[in-house]
């Protein structure tokens, strides 16, 4: 563990209520995954704001213009889409994924300096204004 100021972070992971070994300890990594329901007309230029918005908003600079790609209807199964998005930042990436039939997000922040998670989950709920309960998970 260590105490950021604002949050302590496990380095380690717990899946199936096994917990991931650290393998490289001396390598700081923070990575944050958010899903939710979304009610705002999503666009490519929605996404790009939002990812180029989330950096802003986490002190997180970006070095690259964000890449947005939604695939042509019939290039895959018709329920999964949407968007697919990417940020480099100068300390990693935050990918976005976004369903439109569904109206779902999943946003993966991967960052190799400290964010306030708190405050990524509540930026991205109130961007997305999203419905019902949005979740998290740092590993």
């Amino acid at each position: 563990m260590i105490d950021f100021g604002f949050a302590a972070v496990d380095f380690c992971c717990i899946r199936n209520g096994e917990r991931m070994k650290n393998i490289a300890p001396n390598i700081f990594r923070q990575r944050l995954l958010i899903e939710g329901f979304y009610s705002i007309e999503m666009t490519k230029e929605v996404i790009e704001h939002y990812l180029r918005g989330v950096a802003k908003h986490l002190d997180l600079n970006t070095y690259g213009e964000p890449v947005i790609y939604s695939p042509v209807s019939g290039m895959g199964r018709g329920e999964n889409a949407g968007f697919d998005a990417f940020v480099p930042l100068v300390d990693s990436g935050i990918s976005a994924y976004v369903w439109t039939g569904e109206a779902f997000f999943s946003i993966v922040l991967y960052t190799c300096k400290g964010f306030d998670e708190r405050a990524a989950v509540d930026f991205t709920s109130r961007f997305f204004t999203a419905t019902g309960e949005v979740v998290s998970f740092s590993f």
